[in-house]
């Protein structure tokens, strides 16, 4: 996330700990989220930078001791300063550089700014279209994360505060990629209907124009976690599109590898060369994750996932959805 602003209020979500060390005792904030079951991943804050309330989310920003700081919505991990660029080079590059000519590009969620501060680094893009139903959320962002403040500013962002179906659903434009930034589909939650098949097939793919892309973030993709909804939501793709490719990376801060899925009705094409080649001819900038190499390596998913994957039959529906397990914990907060 780059440098932050923010104060040194005290907020809700952490709590205080005492550890032995040696003889004597350290007290420090920990920051602990619920992963599954018998599964909780934790690390110590070295301050709590913010905390706030939307109508529909929690907000916190942590300046956390492992990763930098870190951004909290309701509990759970969103992005880290040392990190968040294998999350969002992984999300965009590869359906922009896949496709011929990218130009209007549409962001489902993305409130955070990384996304659409990646996507503008292409110089074929003309206009990016960011929804986000969450005002409070993106204000906290634009004031708060410095890093995307250029990309807030920038004259082909159009930033709208809205439900990203109705949005989509009401638009009678075309766009060339549409990225799904969303929340994971938590029970209960606002965004796992934005997973559906007749969301996709009726909703997004009729706004994607000809040779069009649509990527999605598709929670995680571990060796034993990805039957959680990655595997579905593949599967779901693959009742809409011709051509479906998932991929995944290993995020450190989320204590896992995550997984992404893209989809058209035209073939993906561009081999190592080419997606290079396209990254130094279209893009600003040099990725510090993300080549021709690194995609073909993230494409690559290893035995255990692949045979999964081949045999998965569920399909994503409102009526059989599948949600990712556990939530962030809620306690009181110190000072480190």
């Amino acid at each position: 996330m780059g440098e932050i602003a923010g104060s040194n209020e005290n907020g809700n979500g952490i709590y205080a700990t005492a550890h032995v060390a040696g003889e004597g005792r350290r007290k420090s904030c920990w920051y602990e989220e619920e992963i599954d079951e018998d599964l909780r991943w934790s690390f110590a804050l070295n301050s709590i930078l913010h905390t706030g309330a939307s109508q529909y989310q929690d907000i916190a920003l942590l300046d956390t001791k492992p990763f930098g700081k870190a951004l909290v919505i309701d509990g759970k991990l969103q992005s880290a300063e040392i990190d968040e660029f294998i999350y969002h080079e992984s999300l965009v590059h590869p359906a922009l550089l896949h496709h011929n000519d990218p130009r209007t590009i549409f962001i489902m969620g993305g409130g955070e700014g990384s996304t659409a501060r990646e996507i503008l680094r292409h110089k074929t893009v003309e206009k990016v279209v960011m929804c986000d139903i969450d005002e409070e959320v993106v204000d906290f962002c634009k004031s708060h994360l410095i890093v995307n403040k250029e990309a807030f500013s920038d004259s082909r962002l159009e930033l709208i505060i809205n439900d990203a179906r109705a949005e989509l659903e009401n638009r009678v434009d075309s766009f060339d990629v549409i990225i799904g930034d969303l929340a994971d589909p938590i029970e209960g939650g606002p965004c796992y209907q934005l997973y559906t098949k007749s969301f996709y097939e009726f909703i997004v793919k009729p706004k994607l124009s000809q040779g069009g892309i649509f990527v999605t973030q598709a929670g995680p993709a571990g060796v034993f976690s990805h039957t959680e909804v990655f595997s579905c939501i593949y599967n779901t793709l693959r009742q809409v599109f011709k051509h479906v490719v998932p991929y995944s990376a290993h995020i450190p801060s989320y204590a896992d590898t995550w997984g992404w899925v893209m989809a058209s009705d035209s073939p993906f094409t561009a081999d190592t060369e080419e997606l290079d080649a396209r990254i130094k001819r279209r893009m600003m900038g040099e990725n510090r994750y993300l080549d021709g190499k690194t995609f073909v390596s993230a494409s690559t998913l290893s035995k255990v996932v692949r045979k999964s994957l081949a045999k998965e039959t569920q399909v994503y529906t409102e009526g059989t959805a599948r949600f990712i397990y556990g939530h962030g914990s809620a306690h009181k907060a110190c000072h480190a």
